[in-house]
């Protein structure tokens, strides 16, 4: 199986504008993603999708110049987009990561891809009930059902978010869920780039864990932040 993974990239955000080109370290956030995915076992492909308007332009010069594929589509129809890229790259499974997560672990995205395939299900997924923080939240689904979910779907939340349908509708499709280790359940800790406060925070972790040529591991950022519960003020009220 072709295992492509797409990652959804914009600088548009309303939040944080142009966040996914934000330095860490000297390096930009989506940089720090493809290096860490790079790390995966079972990823074929990674493809960053941005959407077609001037204002991406500077996303699609990061890909060129750090020698991975991207591709342009629909900037609001984020669906189309995911069909239209997976399409071309042929992908049979497609790993679902959004841009701003600059902590993600490749460790648990092959945990998701390889349960998708051992269960031979439409749909894995960290989501359905979520036990990671958010900012590792990882889906990975068949092409049929993204084609089934492209043409039957045309509801604003579907076209923005593409799988919402999947976990809204779960006795129409098999999927399975992948939880979080024992006792590391920490659903509440907010580890994704929306605001401010949480590139200070994320900058943190970085500032402790990271390591050239390698990737952060969730049981590291899990330890850093038990034992260090203050980090976690710094975007608390978000």
């Amino acid at each position: 199986m072709n295992v492509v993974c797409i990652i959804q990239a914009r600088v548009s955000s309303n939040r944080l504008p142009g966040k996914v080109l934000m330095k860490i370290l000297d390096t930009p956030i989506l940089e720090h993603i493809v290096n860490f995915l790079k790390f995966s076992k079972s990823i074929d492909k990674i493809v960053i999708a941005t959407s077609d308007e001037n204002s991406d332009n500077s996303v699609c010069d990061l890909a060129e110049s750090i020698g991975i594929d991207f591709f342009r589509g629909s900037l609001h129809d984020v669906l189309k987009r995911y069909y239209d890229c997976a399409t071309k790259f042929n992908a049979d499974l497609i790993v679902r990561i959004t841009a701003d997560n600059p902590l993600i672990d490749p460790e648990l995205v092959d945990n998701v891809i390889n349960t998708c395939k051992k269960f031979e299900c439409d749909y894995a997924s960290n989501m359905i009930q979520q036990s990671f923080p958010s900012g590792y939240l990882v889906e990975v689904l068949t092409y049929s059902t993204l084609q089934n979910l492209y043409h039957t779907q045309h509801d604003l939340d579907s076209r923005e978010h593409v799988t919402p349908h999947i976990r809204k509708n779960p006795n129409l499709f098999t999927t399975k869920q992948i939880f979080a280790p024992k006792n590391m359940d920490r659903p509440n800790w907010r580890l994704t780039l929306d605001y401010q406060e949480d590139f200070l925070l994320i900058s943190e972790i970085f500032a402790h864990l990271f390591k050239q040529n390698s990737f952060i591991k969730y049981e590291q950022v899990f330890n850093l932040l038990n034992s260090n519960p203050n980090l976690l003020k710094i975007n608390r009220h978000h």
